[in-house]
């Protein structure tokens, strides 16, 4: 715990520096909490598939962002996975837009030691990830994302590659206050140790107007795969979340 807390406190202090050249002084923090019934992930090693509480915060100055993720199962009471990640827009124009990121991905599972008691094994991932994002209009927007992984530890991937086409369509009014969101998206994957898919999955998101609680779902459907997983999973997640604050300013 005094390491995840150093390290948040470090990646801050980076975000804090790096951001003092940038047009924007301002500091602004923004945070969610989340149960879902089913914890699953579009890597298949990292699904969960029990219930999990899921808790995001950002600290956003100028171009850069810090982004943790920290995730609970809620039946064993033990972490799932904890990411911080580390954002820069590099391309930030009208329409198309251009993010490079990096983070420290921890894994957590369950495994016996020598004694046949159960212990949880931290695996360590570096990840590095490039999204480029066109917007077509207020409402839809195109792009695609790839990401390129690294496992540390004994067991984990030692290297895997991820790159997705995807799609946000937003603002989709179903009433005056009731508002839908939808991102679908078709992905490959590629594992060193685990051979290489192909998925379809959808995000879908469903909010009301000044009202900080969503109902939102996460599906995904192997097409054709020979990484070991579920051909299909899906998931329901209820969040709150907290607007942006302003922090500190210089």
């Amino acid at each position: 715990m005094k390491n995840t807390v150093l390290l948040i406190c470090i990646l801050f202090y980076a975000l804090n520096v790096c951001s003092q050249s940038e047009e924007s002084n301002t500091t602004q923090i923004a945070g969610k909490a989340g149960i879902t019934n089913n914890g699953i992930s579009f890597i298949p090693n990292f699904s969960l598939e029990q219930p999990a509480a899921i808790f995001n915060l950002s600290l956003e100055k100028g171009r850069f962002s810090f982004e943790p993720e920290l995730t609970f199962s809620l039946e064993e009471g033990r972490p799932w996975y904890q990411v911080y990640w580390l954002r820069y827009q590099l391309i930030e124009e009208d329409k198309f837009k251009l993010r490079a990121s990096g983070h420290l991905g921890l894994n957590f599972v369950m495994m016996l030691d020598s004694a046949n008691n159960e212990v949880i094994k931290t695996e360590r991932y570096l990840v590095w990830e490039l999204v480029p994002m066109y917007e077509i209009s207020d409402k839809i927007m195109v792009g695609m994302q790839y990401m390129i992984a690294k496992g540390y530890d004994i067991g984990t991937n030692e290297l895997q590659h991820f790159l997705a086409l995807t799609a946000h369509f937003s603002n989709i009014k179903l009433s005056r206050s009731i508002e839908f969101e939808i991102s679908p998206q078709v992905f490959y994957l590629s594992s060193f140790d685990f051979g290489e898919g192909y998925y379809v999955a959808s995000a879908f998101k469903l909010s009301k107007s000044n009202f900080p609680l969503s109902l939102s779902s996460v599906m995904n459907k192997k097409i054709s795969s020979s990484i070991p997983g579920k051909d299909f999973l899906w998931n329901l997640i209820l969040t709150y979340s907290f607007g942006k604050g302003v922090i500190s300013k210089s």
